[in-house]
């Protein structure tokens, strides 16, 4: 009696943030902000209205999001990675601008 054959593995759809693939890709020259996700595009669209720098606490405000610690921190990060990806560039003081 012969083994039975292995089964064929489940094919998955991969998507950004998935398989290692970064949800903020480097900024390189030419590059739209069609490559980002739709929340970091809204962020994106954010800072750039902005009339100067800003923190996470006004992104929070900008999206009608809870202003606590717990609510603002996830924005904190996001905007860190634009910034360390090369979007965006944080100020001295902590508050991001448009590149």
């Amino acid at each position: 009696m012969e083994p039975e054959p292995e089964p064929e593995p489940e094919r998955v759809a991969a998507g950004p943030g998935s398989g290692g693939m970064r949800l903020v890709p480097d900024r390189a020259e030419g590059t739209g902000l069609e490559v980002l996700t739709v929340e970091y595009q809204r962020i994106m669209e954010i800072v750039a209205r902005a009339d100067g720098p800003v923190m996470a606490k006004d992104i929070a405000i900008a999206l009608g999001r809870e202003t606590t610690s717990a609510k603002v921190g996830p924005f904190r990060g996001q905007l860190r990675k634009l910034a360390d990806r090369g979007w965006l560039v944080r100020t001295g003081s902590g508050r991001y601008r448009v590149r």
